[in-house]
C-alpha cells in the first residue's frame, strides 16, 4: 500500500538546522510532485516548498526561501527538507505530500513529524 513515512523532525535552538526526510513506497515514485506542508497550532496547513518530476523544479513559501532547500533521491523514493536558520515561528508539524502528475486525484500525505524551534 502507499506508504509516507517522514523522519528526522525534533527539538533545535533558533539558529539551528535539522533535515527531514520523506521514505516513499507503494507507487511511482518519478510520476508524483513532492511537496512539505506545515501546520502549526491554531493555523491552516501551508504549502513550504514542492519539487516537480521530472525536471526537479523547485518552489518555496516566501517564510523559507533562502533558508529552506527541497531535494529528491529517486534510487531511494525519498524527498528531503534541509532546514536552516530555523526561527520559532517554523514550529509547526510538517507533512510530507505526493502528487500525481497524471491524475490530481491521486495524492498522499505522511503521518507528520513535529519541528519545535526553541531556546
Amino acid at each position: 500500500q502507499v506508504q509516507l513515512v517522514e523522519s528526522g523532525g525534533g527539538l533545535v535552538q533558533p539558529g539551528g538546522s535539522l533535515r527531514l526526510s520523506c521514505a516513499a513506497s507503494g507507487f511511482t515514485f518519478s510520476l508524483f510532485d513532492m511537496s512539505w506542508y506545515r501546520q502549526a497550532p491554531g493555523k491552516e496547513r501551508e504549502l513550504v516548498a514542492t519539487i516537480t518530476s521530472p525536471g526537479g523544479s523547485t518552489n518555496y513559501a516566501d517564510s523559507v526561501k533562502g533558508r529552506f532547500t527541497i531535494s529528491r533521491d529517486y534510487a531511494k523514493n525519498t524527498v528531503y527538507l534541509q532546514m536552516n536558520s530555523l526561527k520559532p515561528e517554523d514550529t509547526a508539524v510538517y507533512y510530507c505530500n505526493a502528487l500525481s502528475i497524471i491524475a490530481s486525484r491521486y495524492r498522499y500525505w505522511g503521518q507528520g513529524t513535529q519541528v519545535t524551534v526553541s531556546s
